[in-house]
């Protein structure tokens, strides 16, 4: 009820008020007299008036949503709803389209303090810098937080943090000078003395020192000159000249400073010009010293550890290696590391040193790992020892508020590219696997996260042992600008020995032959022996003709008695547990399955697997517990036998994990990825083949592979050494194969950055952030040292500026054409020498007795005839006579620069001034400049001989021999005869070079030779002169121009491809064309794998026709990946999309070619795989897991992953619709992916609960 604001009672009003009974609605008459001019009060024997009524909840949203039309959507097409518009009046308000944000407080308010005793005094107010900054418009980190809801993992709206070592300041920036600077005048009104004292410095006639990067004592004491007595002069160089070699490095902006500075100074002794020079000298040493990997020497024990860190942020109860040490000590410095150590060695303990430091400093960790299962692993390790740990991964979010944080590297990178605020709190990031960057696939993500890591987080790589440890360490710490210390062991801490097996009977059991010691030498009498072993049970035929063909398959009942053999033999010796890799799924279970009489276990362990079995299943609903694969596994487990391959249920796989790191699983049957990774050492691996299947056909395994599979073997504590046995099933592996891949080198670290379209739009959307950048910084761009570059380009700039200016006047005006032209017959004669020499016939021509034409740094158009061709054809080198002058015989080392020319300008023979002499020297090819049409008959063994024993001192003056007599007099007879020149062999009609690049290159070199007839320059006396300036100018012009090239842009080895990929952006209408990121583009930006198939099926309206359950169905083919046998039954409405889906791809994969990406069409489309259709629309539907198992040839784990994997596309499609404003295919997307979060595909993991 509205309250009525009742009048002053006036003088004709009654003395009457109203007065209320509680709150009934009675009301009683009051008769006494009131204050006059008052207004009357409301009375009420409540004492604080009536209660508030609560408006009906109804009434109010009739009342604002129904009743009022402004809050009516006005594109709603139904026609009872236009019908409504008519009815009610629609009041337009544009105000309401104007929305403005609370613009930022542009000041603060400062305490002053008294600086004795720390009183309050004062409050006052300062002005603010950078207030306009946000997650939408700056890389800084004093911008402003995002909202809460963003913190975690950021928005595809946000600028990322800039990262580290892109700092890098122009000249234009250094040379400007901020507000805040002032301009200090260093030579007058310097203050002399400090406040408080007395005297102070004498600033006259001293010369004050610059101190420049790192600050040393000494260069802080070289000011106080009248304090120190003086030194001698050259003593004072000395010094100066040390000092300025310890100066680590320099840039830009230091170097300008020092010019600055320093001109301003007038030094009494050396010329100013003389003394920078020398600085710059100095510096460019130290800076070209300046190596950003450190090897850290871990021979040597870290004595005084515990003086250096008395209070250690985690506290070990065991005896820390050297390693382990050396790397705590780099990490209490907050330096960089990167261990590459031996399996089982102890590279986690570096992790959780770092993960208790930032818990010490209130900071953040995050630990990324290449796998989830490794993941889960390490959130269970983590939260026993640490407690405060979160787990982010594609489906699982646990306590992200955490201070460590694990998750995959995809997720790392998703946070980096969208501006996550957890960023800001960042102090480590932990890789570990690093080796895993070599993975195709995947590599990349880790390439990008290095990249894009602010400056302030500081890195810990940890890996496998790799040989180019240093050199990917010096490319981290370059494109970051930070050193990173690297760290690696030297052997294993438990040794292993390597044997090859060749028993398969209970007679046969025990020949097991050492092939390689602990020491590690390979032992060929072992091998021989496996050998003669083997030889006596095989057929005639393969003891006639070797087991070259060791790996040929074995059938079942073979395998099976060779398994028994040895398993009964390992657990007589107390060799259990083992690891028996097994590279195919279906032979791991094969295996497994043929062991049915083998039992490993006593009847405690037997009752303890059964107990922790039953226990980890009981969260799987009853149906599930009973499916095909957890029945054979428990039979299999209580025998102590277990099998560890992708096709695993996850939640089996954990379960198998867990009994084995317990001891009670004696026998593992595992493919390779199970050495991937976490830390489950055995006592004994068994390799059932040498050779795998890499996806393209078969191959032996890589001394990486080997090596990382191999140290499984050996428990530290518990064993003194590891065994590892390989099988020799039908015949020993040939030796050769076995020494490579147990001695070879391990796999190096290698780059498989590539360009993404999600990588390329992340970028472009932020303006500042150019892709050119990433690809410069990748490590596939590591080879490129653009510091030398730089410095060398200054110094031809220099060269360049101090050559004398050119005399192009007159005769001379064309000097330049002149030179370019001469220099383009260069190249045109240098392409025809080369078809030629590369040619047969061109080989047959230049045989034994052939005349040629000799130009080098020696000889100008010298004749010459061939005595011998060697056989090497990648140098060919010829062998001949010269004619030259007398005391030109040896080869000098001073070089002509215009020598490069002069043939082909001038084709004057050479005929020598004085007497003739001659010399045979070894010829290059690019010597020969001219195969003559003459032939002598000279024999070459005489000629050769007898030149080389008047080489020798005592046969020097003897005269020459009859052979070379003749051949000098007969080349220089023809010179004589021809002095302009002998007709050459002409490459197209003489030697028959049909090829069209050689006819081009002989009728331009003709036009060209005609062309320099008509050049004037030649005439003027001073050409000779003038012309070797042209050619030193352009010279270094030419070098300065292919080092721009070489810094620039230009020469990135993806920039072909990446103009490729963003032709087919702007084709498709992602980018415009200045390469602004159009909404097509934002939406591509969220989506992590098969971006633009994805966004264009969403541009058609590909899913908004079919039902959640079917979508999802569709959406199966961008995670499944293997081919399957079996043909999917499914509705017509979802054959329609996969028709729809086939026709988008071809399409795409046409318009990539098109643009000039190298992957077919056909190529693109295949990777889509819709095998799994069926099994995910019945999954969706509700149909139990048992069921949906009997549609498919796909192994369970398989299914399990790949639905796992759909719902993250599914998450994915949903932010997608989002931002385009499709709310219904949103909640469409949202329902699909709850229908298929449910049961045994979406357990928890064991190891997070």
């Amino acid at each position: 009820m509205d309250k009525l604001e009742l009048p002053p009672p006036g003088p004709d009003d009654l003395p009457l008020s109203l007065l209320e009974m509680g709150c009934s609605g009675r009301f009683e008459l009051l008769t006494h007299s009131l204050p006059s001019n008052k207004p009357i009060q409301p009375q009420n024997t409540l004492p604080h008036g009536l209660p508030p009524t609560n408006v009906d909840l109804k009434m109010e949203v009739e009342k604002r949503f129904l009743q009022d039309p402004a809050w009516m959507p006005i594109h709603d097409t139904t026609d009872a709803f236009q019908k409504f518009l008519k009815l009610t009046k629609r009041d337009r308000q544009v105000d309401s389209l104007l929305h403005c944000s609370l613009s930022p407080l542009h000041s603060s308010l400062s305490v002053v303090r008294d600086p004795t005793t720390g009183m309050l005094l004062d409050f006052t107010e300062v002005l603010l810098e950078h207030t306009g900054l946000s997650a939408k418009n700056s890389f800084s980190l004093q911008r402003q937080p995002g909202p809460p809801a963003e913190s975690l993992r950021g928005s595809n709206t946000n600028y990322p943090f800039l990262p580290g070592g892109m700092e890098e300041l122009t000249l234009e920036q250094i040379k400007k000078k901020s507000e805040l600077e002032e301009d200090i005048d260093f030579e007058h009104d310097l203050l002399a003395v400090p406040p408080g004292l007395k005297t102070g410095m004498d600033f006259s006639d001293k010369e004050a020192k610059t101190t420049k990067g790192e600050v040393n004592l000494l260069s802080l004491l070289s000011t106080f000159d009248d304090i120190i007595d003086q030194m001698p002069e050259e003593k004072d160089k000395d010094k100066k000249s040390g000092e300025s070699s310890k100066l680590s490095r320099t840039n830009s902006l230091e170097d300008l400073g020092i010019k600055d500075t320093q001109s301003s100074f007038t030094p009494p002794k050396t010329s100013q010009a003389d003394k920078t020079a020398e600085m710059k000298k100095k510096e460019t040493e130290a800076k070209k010293e300046r190596k950003w990997a450190v090897p850290v020497d871990i021979s040597c024990p870290c004595d005084d550890f515990y003086k250096r860190i008395p209070d250690p942020a985690f506290k070990y109860p065991f005896e820390l290696d050297t390693f382990q040490k050396q790397a705590i000590l780099r990490l209490e410095v907050h330096d960089s590391v990167f261990v590459a150590a031996h399996t089982s060695a102890g590279k986690t303990v570096v992790a959780e040193y770092a993960i208790a430091l930032s818990q010490k400093h209130m900071t953040r960790t995050i630990y990324t790992s290449p796998i989830k299962a490794l993941s889960n692993q390490k959130f269970r390790d983590f939260k026993n020892t640490f407690g405060d740990v979160g787990l982010l991964t594609g489906d699982v979010q646990l306590n992200p508020e955490a201070s460590c944080l694990i998750m995959t590297t995809e997720i790392l990178r998703s946070m980096l590219y969208n501006g996550s605020e957890v960023i800001r709190d960042l102090e480590w990031v932990i890789f570990d696997e690093v080796h895993y960057i070599n993975d195709a696939e995947r590599g990349v993500v880790w390439e990008e996260v290095l990249i894009m890591l602010p400056e302030h987080v500081s890195i810990i790589l940890l890996s496998a042992t790799v040989p180019n440890a240093v050199e990917f360490s010096e490319w981290i710490g370059r494109i970051k600008k930070k050193p990173i210390y690297v760290i690696s062991t030297v052997k294993r801490p438990v040794p292993l020995e390597h044997y090859l097996y060749t028993g398969n009977s209970t007679k046969t059991q025990k020949e097991l032959f050492l092939l390689l010691e602990a020491t590690g030498s390979f032992l060929t009498k072992g091998y021989y022996a496996a050998v003669e072993a083997k030889k006596e049970r095989t057929s005639k035929h393969a003891q006639s003709f070797g087991a070259k063909n060791a790996a040929h398959n074995t059938t079942l009942s073979q395998d099976r008695a060779i398994w028994q053999t040895l398993l009964n033999y390992l657990s007589q010796r107390q060799q259990t547990p083992v690891v028996a890799f097994t590279f195919s799924r279906t032979r791991c279970d094969d295996n497994s399955r043929s062991l049915n009489s083998l039992d490993l276990t006593s009847s405690v362990e037997k009752n303890e697997i059964h107990s922790f079995f039953h226990k980890s299943l009981s969260r799987l609903r009853g149906g599930d517990r009973q499916l095909p694969q957890i029945l054979v596994m428990r039979d299999l487990l209580k025998r102590g036998i277990g099998v560890h391959h992708s096709g695993i249920l996850p939640i089996l796989k954990e379960v198998i994990e867990m009994l084995f790191s317990r001891g009670l699983v004696k026998v593992l049957f595992a493919t390779e990825t199970f050495a991937m990774g976490v830390n489950m050492p055995a006592r004994t691996v068994v390799f059932d083949s040498i050779r795998k299947h890499d996806g393209t056909g078969f191959r032996n395994l890589l001394p990486g592979e080997y090596i990382q599979m191999a140290g499984r073997a050996g428990r530290r504590g518990l064993d003194a050494t590891g065994t590892v046995i390989i099988l020799c099933k039908s015949g020993v592996h040939d030796m050769g194969d076995l020494h490579a891949m147990m001695l070879g080198k391990p796999t190096v670290l290698q780059s498989q950055f590539r360009l993404t379209y999600t990588m390329i739009l992340n970028l472009l959307r932020v303006e500042a952030l150019r892709v050119t950048d990433m690809m410069r910084r990748s490590f596939s761009e590591n080879h490129r040292d653009t510091q030398t570059h730089e410095k060398r380009i200054s110094e031809l700039r220099t060269l360049l500026s101090s050559l004398p200016p050119l005399d192009t006047e007159g005769q001379l005006s064309d000097l330049l054409q002149y030179y370019h032209t001469v220099n383009e017959l260069r190249l045109t004669t240098e392409a025809l020498q080369q078809a030629v020499m590369e040619s047969m016939n061109g080989l047959k021509a230049l045989s034994v007795g052939r005349v040629v034409v000799v130009n080098n740094a020696q000889h100008f158009n010298a004749l010459a005839v061939i005595l011998q061709v060697s056989n090497d054809s990648v140098n060919r080198m010829f062998t001949a006579l010269i004619i030259c002058e007398k005391g030109n015989e040896e080869t000098s080392e001073t070089t002509q620069l215009n020598r490069g020319f002069r043939h082909l300008h001038n084709t004057s023979l050479f005929i020598p001034e004085g007497p003739c002499s001659h010399t045979v020297q070894k010829l290059k090819a690019q010597d020969i400049s001219a195969i003559t049409v003459k032939t002598l008959k000279v024999i070459p063994e005489r000629i050769i001989d007898n030149y080389n024993k008047r080489q020798q001192p005592r046969f020097r003056m003897d005269p020459p021999g009859q052979a070379i007599s003749t051949a000098t007099q007969e080349l220089l007879r023809l010179a004589e005869a021809n002095p302009d020149g002998i007709t050459s062999l002409d490459p197209v009609n003489d030697l028959h070079l049909k090829g069209v690049d050689v006819v081009e290159g002989v009728m331009r070199q003709r036009v060209i030779q005609d062309c320099l007839k008509d050049f004037q320059c030649t005439h003027s006396p001073t050409f000779n002169e003038q012309f070797a300036r042209v050619q030193e100018r352009m010279g270094l012009q030419e070098e300065l121009d292919r080092l721009l090239f070489l810094v620039s842009d230009m020469s990135l080895t993806l920039l072909p491809e990446y103009n490729q990929r963003i032709k087919v952006l702007k084709e498709l209408k992602y980018i415009d064309e200045s390469d602004a990121v159009q909404l097509k583009g934002r939406v591509a930006c969220q989506i992590s794998s098969h971006e633009l198939l994805l966004t264009e099926l969403l541009f058609e309206n590909t899913l908004s026709p079919l039902a959640p359950e079917e979508s999802a169905a569709l959406l199966s083919c961008l995670v499944f990946t293997q081919n399957t046998q079996i043909e999917p039954h499914i509705p017509n409405t979802i054959q329609e999309g996969i028709d729809r889906v086939l026709c988008v791809a071809q399409r795409i994969g046409e318009l990539q070619r098109e643009c000039g990406i190298a992957q077919t069409a056909e190529d693109y489309v295949s990777q889509f795989k819709f095998g799994l259709t069926e099994v995910v629309y019945c999954w969706a539907r509700g149909m139990p897991f048992a069921e949906i198992a009997m549609l498919t040839d796909v192994q369970e784990g398989t299914v399990v992953r790949c639905i796992q994997r759909l719902d993250e596309v599914l998450k994915e499609v949903r932010q997608a619709a989002r931002i385009v404003g499709d709310s219904v295919l949103g909640s469409k997307m949202e329902r699909a992916s709850l229908a298929i979060r449910r049961d045994i595909v979406f357990t928890a993991s064991l190891y997070t609960h």
